[in-house]
């Protein structure tokens, strides 16, 4: 939305959508990123210059001007190509959040606004990213907020599909930055895409695709600026959906790579101090209450094993050491998850994985497995290598 060029890309794909028969509702983000004069990042800075403790709730009404203004462009040029439209805020659209500022979840949507307009046949534009409170107070939904949107919607209207467009071709097989020949993946299950987004894929919002899972709504990642498929993401194969891969999604055993660097491993020392009641859980209440959120959790007899972000392993470290524990720290950790949904009862994943990162000279510091993902925690300066080693080793390749 930021040019008038990709302004007319994005006008075409939705009025193409509604010369097919569809009666499109459109999702819009704010226009730009960090230091673009309408990017909500721009906003934010621009307030924190002026006094550094804004309310969460003053910071959501600002926040919100984004995608507002991002709305009212885009309504004006479609008015402009001679196709009636409106804008309707979130809380116009019925979006009703919890009263969580700069995180809130939607609650219910009510879209009788929505259906009204599009019964006198207007192209429907939401500002994404936001709702409002049961007392109508403004709230924004945190990072992904637009692609919640989108999903929420999508439920509330019963949608024939969710499609998300971004700057990319769709949902591939590892980040393109680190791998090469990482490709895109045609078909991907609910499942599939919500664990590559919980461990570091940033195509999607995870919340998003556990919102459309409610009511079985495919969901379509798109490039904004191609006409390429992208990538479909389902509940299950289906006799429509099988010829989109010549690979059946539940024979594939890993789908993609996915990686979050920055993390510290802390090792909490609890053999002393085991006697005392749930030792453990005073260990996770503790960060609970401070805010801290822990990841690759292991609990052993003699010792306690989680990661942190490295930016408050030194809190935690603290908070840690004053409740009697003695700490051990890795920082500048990475964590690598290999994400599929043919993991779960296939043999020799774990050895395959194990004889990759081996072969490529990089220590397995920590380790854990689902149904669908096995992590492992690795040096920083050893993540790039181990991607690119996990994907060829499980052929993602092109």
């Amino acid at each position: 939305m930021s040019t008038p060029e990709r302004r007319s890309q994005v006008a075409d794909k939705i009025i193409a959508a509604k010369e097919e028969g569809y009666s499109p509702v459109v999702v819009v983000s704010a226009i730009g990123r960090s230091g673009d004069p309408y990017a909500t990042d721009t906003f934010l800075n621009l307030v924190k210059g002026i006094h550094s403790d804004v309310p969460s709730r003053e910071l959501d009404i600002l926040l919100s001007c984004g995608e507002i203004i991002s709305g009212a462009v885009l309504v004006s040029t479609l008015l402009g190509l001679g196709h009636e439209a409106a804008l309707l805020t979130g809380g116009q659209a019925g979006i009703v959040t919890t009263d969580t500022y700069g995180d809130a979840r939607i609650l219910r949507v009510v879209p009788k606004n929505i259906m009204g307009n599009l019964a006198e046949g207007k192209i429907v534009v939401v500002t994404g990213f936001q709702g409002v409170t049961e007392e109508g107070e403004l709230t924004t939904l945190g990072r992904g907020g637009s692609d919640t949107s989108a999903s929420a919607l999508g439920v509330a209207l019963n949608a024939e599909a969710i499609d998300i467009y971004t700057d990319v071709e769709g949902i591939m097989t590892a980040d393109p930055g680190i791998v090469e020949d990482a490709r895109i993946l045609e078909l991907v299950t609910y499942n599939e895409i919500v664990q590559l987004a919980y461990q570091g894929a940033k195509v999607i919002h995870p919340r998003a695709v556990e919102i459309a899972m409610q009511k079985n709504i495919p969901l379509r990642v798109k490039s904004t600026f191609s006409d390429a498929p992208g990538t479909l993401i389902t509940n299950q194969l289906d006799q429509d959906t099988i010829e989109l891969e010549s690979a059946i999604t539940g024979d594939r055993i890993v789908t993609g790579i996915a990686h979050t660097p920055n993390v510290t491993q802390l090792r909490v020392d609890t053999f002393e101090q085991r006697a005392i009641p749930q030792v453990d859980l005073k260990i996770f209440k503790a960060m609970a209450l401070a805010d801290i959120s822990v990841d690759f959790i292991t609990v052993l007899p003699a010792e306690v094993l989680f990661t942190v972000k490295d930016e408050v392993a030194g809190k935690a470290v603290k908070i840690l050491n004053n409740m009697g524990f003695e700490v051990g720290t890795r920082p500048s950790c990475a964590k690598v998850s290999i994400v599929g949904g043919g993991i779960s009862g296939a043999t020799g994943v774990m050895a395959q994985v194990l004889e990759a990162l081996t072969n490529s000279g990089i220590q397995v510091l920590q380790s854990a497995d689902s149904n669908t993902t096995i992590w492992v925690l690795v040096q920083k300066n050893d993540m790039v290598n181990a991607v690119r080693s996990l994907h060829q080793s499980f052929g993602l390749g092109r």
